[in-house]
């Protein structure tokens, strides 16, 4: 990149430009033009004009992460061009005229800090530089991923992006002449004409969306990154496409970029950003996580500081702050423990952390245990409310297009016709409030009641693989989108183990949820009922009777759970007895099918209260 003090020709189709300085209310704006000019890697060089302030220090990430601009900041005020201002104390001024690089580079030597030039450079009126540059997408800045690191075979990022400051695509059989601005619908034509045979379908359309975004929808100012190495690296696009001849077409079509000195760990960024890095194309637009990308390097308060130079509501939030607000699950306390009269709170802590730890949770155990509750209750807690959880229950004609997505017979309300629309289902719904910007630091609950009753290979489908790998996205069936898990979506099962008829759960569902047993053999199932009684002041003979009832019930998994006895219907007259012959006895009697047992000699009512060694009728308890 070459840059150089003196004075220059100046282009005269554009105006000044000028420029805030952050913090800078009591001094002059920084002022300067667009030149004719372009660098080595084609972009269009800027002036700033003597006379111009500029912030007397740096930001602390600003040497390590923008080098180039740091060392041509410190040669001007070793050369005495960036000296202190006799005007403006305090601040540096600028004694003579100063060509930069590019807009952007011109506003980070004034201001020691990341700046998109493109946007705050504007005019006295307001108007800013990007308004003036012909050929270019309207809207505001973008960040895109181009993949250069194994193009035919070479690694593109190091070999010629970062040294030489460019961006490139590869198109080597498009035709010369296709630039800046073309459309859509001309480069489907060019790439059917071009490409012919020599690309399947899909590949001639996946190129054409690609070559749309490089030429057409990329713009000077926008975000572009990369990955090498395992370094993620950022820059910024400072020109227009260009299409050259280069060896094997390999980088034919490039557009100047100002890369970042310093690349990022790529294990170490943000989840929810490496999600939209696995999407498998070559261009990709990175805009639905661009505030994480402007933050990475930078601290809260560096991103305050920098906040300042741009004129928006003061009250409003920073994006990029926002972006990186961190997820969190409160922690359970006693009062939480007491009203779900759970035994001791370390239980519920240990499940709130099985649930950061897993993402994906099934409480499993016989029924009448409390599981649907006690997840809708936990999920309402950990989630700060009702609206943040959505219940489904499947079955086994549950399918992937009622869960997930799928094509469903819809009436257009205009003309009552019924027809067959892409139709989002309870997962998506919730997946897409969670991914909401402003959201995405608030937890949100989906649970699956009776998860184990429907096939779950089928339900899940390619989602199965999420569930596992949340850092990661796949293209979905039906509307062929990218999509990732948020990271701020939990996942709560109930199953039940006592019908048998349930198909066992695989060992790759196994894999991906963490198992809690809800067991009357256990804590907080075995002692539930008889904590609800000490709550209601009433007597603990139906505690005593189940635990009794149990006691005679080899196989774990169909004893009864203590919900049945936690109704008030069972504390009116006589509807103790109701809710033993009705409820209760017929399931033992389906278990003991074919066997010559008598069910109500072992498990009736008068032969457990003879057991516990309390007679009696069912009047004496009802009172």
């Amino acid at each position: 990149m070459s840059e150089e003090s003196g004075q220059h020709s100046e282009p005269t189709e554009f105006p000044e430009f000028q420029l805030r300085l952050p913090g800078g209310d009591g001094i002059d704006r920084a002022r300067g033009v667009l030149l004719d000019a372009v660098g080595t890697n084609g972009s269009r060089k800027f002036l700033i004009h003597a006379g111009s302030p500029a912030r007397d220090h740096v930001m602390p990430s600003f040497p390590k992460h923008f080098v180039g601009t740091y060392r041509r900041r410190e040669v001007l005020k070793a050369e005495g061009v960036l000296r202190p201002s006799e005007r403006w104390p305090g601040w540096l001024e600028l004694a003579e005229d100063v060509e930069c690089g590019s807009p952007s580079f011109a506003a980070e030597v004034l201001v020691g800090a990341p700046r998109n030039g493109w946007v705050e450079w504007k005019t006295e009126a307001g108007a800013p530089l990007s308004d003036f540059m012909e050929g270019v997408w309207s809207g505001p800045n973008r960040a895109w991923l181009v993949r250069g690191s194994n193009v035919s075979g070479s690694d593109l990022v190091q070999r010629l992006w970062l040294p030489e400051g460019r961006v490139s695509l590869s198109a080597a059989r498009l035709r010369q002449g296709v630039g800046q601005g073309a459309s859509k619908e001309g480069l489907r034509t060019f790439v059917e004409q071009d490409y012919g045979s020599t690309a399947t379908y899909n590949q001639k359309l996946e190129l054409v969306e690609e070559l749309h975004a490089f030429l057409s929808r990329m713009k000077p100012g926008d975000t572009v990154c990369t990955i090498s190495g395992g370094q993620f690296y950022v820059g910024e696009v400072t020109g227009s496409a260009e299409q050259t001849a280069s060896e094997g077409g390999r980088s034919n079509l490039r557009r100047p970029v100002e890369w970042q000195s310093t690349g990022y760990a790529y294990d170490e960024l943000p989840e929810e950003l490496q999600q939209k890095l696995s999407v498998q194309h070559d261009v990709v637009d990175l805009a639905a996580v661009q505030p994480l990308i402007d933050g990475l390097g930078l601290t809260d308060e560096e991103l305050v500081d920098g906040a300042e130079a741009i004129e928006r509501d003061p009250s409003g939030e920073i994006p990029a702050i926002t972006a990186r607000r961190e997820l969190e699950l409160p922690e359970p306390q006693q009062d939480l423990a007491d009203e779900l009269l759970v035994h001791d709170v370390e239980w519920l802590r240990e499940v709130r952390d099985l649930l950061w730890d897993e993402r994906q949770l099934v409480l499993y155990g016989p029924p009448g245990t409390g599981k649907t509750y006690l997840a809708l209750k936990l999920a309402e807690f950990l989630g700060g409310g009702p609206e943040q959880v959505k219940l489904v229950q499947f079955h086994p004609s549950y399918a992937y297009e009622d869960f997930f997505e799928g094509f469903r017979p819809q009436e257009d309300p205009e003309t009552r016709e019924v027809a067959f629309r892409l139709t989002a289902g309870p997962l998506r719904e919730l997946a897409d409030l969670a991914s909401r910007e402003g959201n995405r630091h608030i937890p949100h609950f989906l649970i699956i009641d009776e998860i184990n009753r429907a096939n779950l290979a089928k339900v899940f489908g390619e989602l199965y693989f999420l569930l596992e790998y949340r850092n990661k996205s796949v293209r979905l069936t039906y509307s062929g989108d990218d999509f990732a898990l948020p990271p701020n979506l939990f996942v709560i099962g109930t199953m039940n183990t006592a019908d048998r008829s349930i198909a066992l759960v695989d060992a790759a569902m196994r894999r991906r949820f963490a198992f809690v047993e809800l067991s009357p053999r256990t804590e907080p199932t075995s002692g539930l009922l008889r904590r609800w009684l000490a709550r209601q002041d009433m007597d603990s003979e139906p505690a005593n009777l189940l635990d009794e009832l149990n006691s005679r019930i080899d196989d774990a998994d169909l004893r009864i759970g203590p919900s049945y006895l936690m109704k008030k219907g069972v504390y009116r007259e006589g509807g103790l007895e109701r809710t033993w012959r009705t409820k209760i006895l017929p399931l033992l009697e389906e278990h003991h099918y074919g066997e010559d047992v008598d069910i109500e000699k072992r498990y009736g009512l008068h032969a457990l209260r003879t057991a516990i060694g309390k007679g009696g009728s069912e009047g004496e308890l009802a009172s």
